[in-house]
């Protein structure tokens, strides 16, 4: 099963760049290229889990009501993208069954930031996909940590996918940056090994964001926008024509779990 989830969330990576950005902009962008992605998605009749802040939900209902409506599944990505308290987990979950009337089941922490798992199993959370189970510079050293799915307490982990050699992640920076035909045999390598593949995006990477007011580094901003679009585009196909079924990480769970 390919699992292709989104964290959409305002966009507020420029400042961590010291570049400026309005809020206004943050959502806009991030509203802009969740369209570029649910089109994609219809066009190819898959369907995927989005993880969302309340602060872009709250921003974004019609879009929020569309992906649940061509039946994607709404997950939490806590509250705001650069803040967060414990009692956002569970806050954040119940907000957003409120608003759209959904069962949000799955947490994914902002930048795969690091949280306590019991605190997850309090906040009410069934799974948890916050662990990319490679080394990545200045940001995570998960290594020793399980590449496939595993129980933690009563909370399913789903580590993001990385190549059974070497670890490679097959996170977003690894789709912009490497050629489409290598990522696509790591990719096979991978459902190979492991029978899922669960890779992650996010939505302003489907917008324009070359702009020099935002000061982002070259790696992040690759193959954005049109570009980004025309290749998902390509990837979903051949992912497709491969005869791999989509799901959700509901769906997922309750696979592997029955």
């Amino acid at each position: 099963m390919v699992l292709l989830s989104f964290d959409i969330e305002e966009f507020d990576m420029p400042l961590e760049y010291k570049g400026e950005i309005p809020f206004d902009q943050q959502i806009s962008i991030s509203q802009h290229g969740l369209e570029n992605i649910l089109d994609i998605l219809k066009k190819y009749q898959v369907k995927a889990t989005f993880f969302s802040t309340v602060v872009f939900a709250e921003n974004s209902k019609s879009l929020i009501e569309r992906l649940l409506n061509e039946g994607h599944e709404l997950a939490s990505h806590t509250w705001f993208h650069s803040e967060f308290e414990v009692g956002h987990l569970k806050e954040s979950r119940e907000k957003l069954e409120e608003l759209f009337s959904a069962k949000v089941t799955g947490l994914r922490m902002p930048r795969m930031m690091p949280v306590n798992e019991k605190e997850v199993e309090k906040a009410g959370y069934s799974y948890n996909s916050s662990i990319n189970p490679t080394f990545l510079p200045g940001r995570y050293n998960n290594l020793k940590i399980s590449r496939t799915y595993y129980k933690e307490g009563n909370v399913m982990q789903v580590p993001a996918s990385v190549s059974p050699n070497f670890r490679v992640p097959l996170f977003w920076l690894s789709f912009h940056n490497f050629p489409l035909s290598l990522y696509k045999k790591l990719a096979s390598d991978v459902l190979k090994k492991d029978n899922y593949l669960n890779i992650y995006f996010h939505p302003w990477e489907f917008s324009d964001i070359k702009n020099e007011a935002f000061k982002l580094p070259g790696f992040t901003t690759k193959n954005t926008g049109k570009e980004m679009v025309e290749r998902f585009d390509e990837f979903v196909g051949w992912l497709k024509s491969k005869n791999h079924t989509f799901g959700t990480f509901q769906e997922f769970q309750k696979q592997i779990e029955s």
